[in-house]
């Protein structure tokens, strides 16, 4: 195991998703507070959510599927790594024109089938997001393959700073949510092309490929993308239907709700997935060299930190939401704290998730992820359907939580079957990391209920973060110097 290499891969992908969440989070913030009303901000909302899970037919799990090849044989045989990149390209961009097509065509009725004509315009420009997006994740995943992920980084981190001044370019010069959608196309698209680009310079140029492909790989590679196609569109049900039935039930301004506060959950998401995007083809080495205990310390050691981190940030969150959204989007997007404090709870579910679900892709168990992905999407769907009409936006949250949660134990049931973890010292660790949290959930009601305002927020975060940080180290849940030499 290259600690040295997990430590720069780390780094580079944690440094790039904290650009990609700061930029996304000062776009949410111009957005909001400065060039759209909640409404546009709403039916932007729900034309990305339609869009994403268009976007599912677009990538089939061709770049997973390929990510998993290239690490398997760019060891014991490298000349069919470009064959299997050829391949992926090929089916994506098929896939993705395919998608795309279909969107110039029936824009008009699919805005009608979701109930909200209004984004008719929207899915239109959303043909070209469609592959320019899809080609922007295809460059991050396939790098993931070849284990070098600071390329993944520098494609993500650019595609977030382009995305930032081209949207706000957008509404300035075309105005509302047209203008923003049409930002995010161009540049997603300049992403795309850094990636593309650098695959071809860094990974396929330079590479002598054997003079036929293995008899049978492009169509292993195709079979093995069908479990995780499976699993993504499972996993894009989840996370984009529930904000497609709020629209659907309530209104844009609902939406509008429910999408920040799912940004503000993807931001809190930045270390988990960053964590879980750079270890997880290091467990599949380490399966394919035999090490399984070594693997199995890695993963425990990662869910451990995760959970020290997640379950007190879940607590602060709940506390927190209310003031916190007043004052950072303004009194207008007050209805999305009881939202986000429904999701406290799949902030810890889906950090989890992060550094699972991946894993298990590179252990060759994606089918069970997927059965298990494809039953939580059927039962978030149903759910919704019974709780956003009983309790609105909140009632989708909950939905979300709910289901997430099945799914998540399922994820950490089958990674224990692979590698036999330490059951006894992962539930310590948990009831500690609650004694943690409830500490500090303690101090920070304090602030809260003793002054308002600005400084009542900003004080109570500042003193959750120190009452958090000397109980960890004072308990011995982390160790400093530990965590300083793996990041410096």
């Amino acid at each position: 195991m290259d600690l040295k290499r997990i430590s720069r891969g780390l780094k580079a992908t944690f440094g790039a998703r904290v650009i990609y969440m700061a930029a996304s989070g000062l776009l949410t913030l111009v957005l909001t507070r400065f060039l759209l009303s909640n409404e546009q901000y709403g039916l932007l909302g729900s034309a990305v959510a339609v869009l994403g899970v268009a976007q599912l037919f677009g990538d089939l799990g061709i770049a997973k599927s390929a990510a998993k090849y290239v690490t398997e044989y760019r060891e014991k045989d490298p000349g069919q790594a470009p064959h299997v990149l050829r391949a992926a390209v090929v089916f994506r961009l098929a896939a993705a024109g395919v998608v795309a097509g279909a969107f110039l065509a029936f824009g008009g009725p699919i805005a009608s089938l979701v109930g909200q004509p209004e984004i008719e315009s929207l899915l239109a420009l959303g043909a070209g997001y469609i592959v320019v997006h899809s080609l922007f994740t295809f460059s991050q995943v396939v790098f993931q393959g070849y284990n070098r992920v600071s390329y993944s980084a520098l494609v993500q981190a650019t595609g977030a700073a382009a995305r930032l001044v081209l949207a706000v370019a957008g509404v300035v010069l075309v105005g509302g949510a047209v203008g923003a959608m049409a930002g995010y196309v161009a540049g997603y698209g300049l992403a795309a092309a850094l990636g593309l680009g650098l695959l071809y310079a860094k990974c396929y140029r330079g590479v002598e490929a054997t003079a036929d492909p293995e008899p049978g790989l492009v169509g292993r590679m195709l079979r093995y993308s069908v479990p995780l196609t499976a699993t993504r569109g499972a996993n894009v049900l989840d996370k984009r239907v529930d904000t497609i039935l709020v629209g659907y039930f309530m209104t844009p301004v609902a939406v509008g709700y429910y999408y920040l506060a799912k940004q503000i959950v993807g931001f809190v998401q930045t270390p988990a997935a960053s964590l879980g995007f750079t270890l997880s083809p290091t467990y599949g080495e380490e399966k394919a060299n035999g090490d399984t205990d070594r693997a199995a310390r890695l993963y425990e050691t990662a869910l451990e930190h995760t959970l020290l981190f997640y379950v007190p940030a879940a607590a602060g969150i709940v506390l927190v939401a209310e003031p916190a959204i007043r004052l950072v989007f303004g009194e207008s997007y007050v209805g999305a704290a009881p939202v986000l404090q429904v999701f406290s709870g799949y902030v810890v579910l889906q950090a989890v998730a992060f550094i699972t679900s991946d894993a298990l892709d590179f252990l060759g168990r994606a089918r069970s992820r997927a059965y298990a992905k494809g039953l939580t999407s059927v039962g978030n769907f149903l759910l919704n359907l019974v709780l956003i009409p009983a309790y609105g936006v909140a009632g989708a949250a909950a939905a979300t939580v709910v289901t997430f949660a099945g799914y998540t134990a399922v994820n950490v049931w089958v990674i224990h079957s692979e590698l036999s973890l330490s059951v006894g010292r992962l539930v310590r660790h948990l009831a500690a990391t609650v004694g943690v949290a409830a500490a500090m959930s303690v101090a920070v009601a304090l602030v809260l209920t003793a002054t308002t305002g600005a400084f009542a927020v900003v004080a109570a975060i500042a003193l959750g973060v120190a009452v958090w940080a000397g109980l960890s180290v004072a308990g011995g849940l982390v160790d400093p110097g530990r965590v300083t030499a793996i990041l410096s």
